[in-house]
């Protein structure tokens, strides 16, 4: 019997260390919120199948870049893992468990199975924050081969990164310094942190704000007084009329960020749910 993989406790975690934080374990424990019955063993053996029928060629393989093209070829073209483009905003898209049982998931669920199968064989690849999708990334001789695991872990040049940004930096293409800047590797915790805000945004968009407030409570067990998480989980107790969670979560908000854009806003929520206290007395 191997040795079974035991998920962190959500109140542990804001204490580790970045570099400590489990990817596997906790992207699971996400999981687990979702699907109580969850098996962590089950997907930890699925993984290493997939890397244990890698490992006789990629230790044949000298270069890095070719150990890659190996590990890709096996996970999009033979295993059948890719890109859910038809339902982009499925929740069922972030989740591990569902991206090991129907081999669809988005760009960051994808990117974490090929960084676990890769880092299984010896292969240092990591995970890029990317704005718009997630990437990974793999030291080469000369720098950095740049990959996109949404479309079978695709090579990108440098050229169609900065076309990439653009939109995200007001239209302006990256110069050198600031390329490499966004392609820095993304830790653990700052990739779990980007899963939880994905399933926040579909189930903000879906008004499940059950759901919603539990992904923001999550990034605060992350990061306790995020302010993003602690904005979003606000304005989700609103919605659930759970006035006393709200007013203390934008109260704590606009102390964390009191310079925010939206501030003034969230000071009229404020008041509104103060007069609406008041009424009720």
């Amino acid at each position: 019997m191997g040795t079974r993989l035991t998920l962190p406790d959500w109140n542990a975690l804001a204490a580790q260390a970045d570099e400590t934080v489990p990817l596997l374990e906790t992207a699971l424990l996400i999981a687990r919120d979702e699907y109580p019955d969850l098996d962590a063993d089950l997907y930890d053996t699925v993984l290493q199948s997939h890397a244990e029928h890698l490992r006789p060629e990629i230790d044949a393989i000298d270069a890095w870049p070719l150990k890659m093209a190996a590990i890709n070829r096996h996970l999009f073209d033979e295993l059948g893992y890719s890109g859910n483009h038809d339902e982009y905003y499925d929740p069922r898209n972030s989740y591990l468990n569902e991206v090991f049982e129907r081999r669809l998931g988005n760009p960051i669920s994808l990117a974490m199975v090929q960084m676990e199968v890769a880092r299984r064989l010896g292969v240092p690849l990591d995970g890029v924050s990317f704005p718009g999708h997630f990437l990974v990334r793999l030291p080469v001789d000369d720098g950095i081969l740049v990959m996109d695991p949404f479309n079978g872990g695709r090579p990108l040049g440098a050229d169609e990164l900065r076309e990439r940004a653009k939109p995200h930096l007001g239209g302006d293409a990256p110069d050198d310094s600031t390329l490499l800047q966004i392609l820095d590797p993304a830790t653990h915790r700052a990739i779990l942190i980007r899963v939880l805000r994905n399933l926040h945004g579909v189930y903000a968009e879906r008004d499940e704000w059950d759901r919603a407030a539990r992904c923001a409570d999550r990034v605060l067990k992350l990061v306790p007084d995020q302010a993003e998480a602690l904005r979003d989980r606000g304005l989700a107790y609103l919605k659930m009329d759970y006035a006393h969670g709200a007013r203390h979560d934008l109260t704590r908000y606009l102390h964390v960020a009191p310079e925010a854009p939206d501030a003034d806003a969230m000071r009229e929520r404020l008041v509104e749910l103060s007069a609406g206290k008041s009424r009720m007395h």
